[in-house]
């Protein structure tokens, strides 16, 4: 965890640039990198998601003629490369804190007790998401935690779901990791994504359907077998 001084510059897709500011910066174990403001909650500036490597080294002499918009108060340079070869460099001024701490394994989010039993229902009751579809095992574990439901659809193919109560896109993040962390086992093979939820916001059924996952709604009072359709009127 490092606070201090820096500018960004993001190659890849797209290129992207921070100029000069006090940030916080945070190498993770998983080797991940993310660069955050003193502002917008968790959502950081820029990042770099694992694989990638990060590399530091002096600033080059004639790095500031070939650049224009270098701050002469750079110390030193880090360049994060992904697995794309896109690269995210940060140039460091003044440090105001540097620290490593040892988090050891962390026991994931205690879900409440209706996104619990929604899990279990669904854990019962696979053929929700589809005929033929099977249940694998609950809490799949993966190197960053586990995966609700691990399911085989009618073909055989492994089906990764995350069950919530409320659908956001924080919950498409946590799944799109573990999809990604998952589809690396050759002993899964291609591994699909679901996200299940009883309401899901639009902007988070917008981000799941572009990288490819699934939505699903359900009705957790039919799964618990209270909605019986002899009591409606219509």
């Amino acid at each position: 965890m490092v606070i201090a001084e820096c500018q960004v510059d993001y190659a890849g897709r797209l290129t992207a640039h921070l100029p000069m500011a006090k940030r916080l910066i945070l190498v993770k174990a998983d080797n991940s990198v993310s660069i955050h403001a003193d502002d917008r909650a968790y959502k950081p500036l820029n990042w770099m998601s694992p694989p990638c490597t990060l590399v530091e080294r002096e600033p080059e002499p004639d790095e500031a003629a070939a650049t224009v918009d270098v701050d002469p108060r750079i110390t030193r340079v880090w360049v994060v490369e992904g697995k794309n070869g896109d690269t995210l460099q940060i140039s460091l001024g003044e440090v105001f804190h540097d620290s490593s701490h040892e988090l050891g394994v962390d026991p994931g989010l205690q879900k409440d007790g209706v996104e619990a039993h929604l899990q279990a229902l669904l854990a019962e009751n696979p053929a929700t998401f589809g005929r033929g579809y099977t249940l694998v095992q609950r809490e799949y574990m993966t190197p960053i935690g586990p995966v609700d439901l691990l399911l085989r659809d009618d073909r055989g193919a492994y089906v990764a779901v995350e069950v919530k109560r409320r659908g956001e896109i924080d919950g498409v993040e946590q799944l799109t990791r573990y999809l990604e962390l998952m589809n690396r086992d050759p002993l899964l093979g291609q591994v699909s994504g679901v996200f299940c939820a009883q309401q899901i916001k639009p902007q988070a059924k917008t981000l799941a359907t572009d990288r490819g996952i699934a939505c699903v709604t359900v009705d957790y009072d039919a799964l618990r077998g209270l909605d019986h359709a002899e009591d409606r009127l219509f």
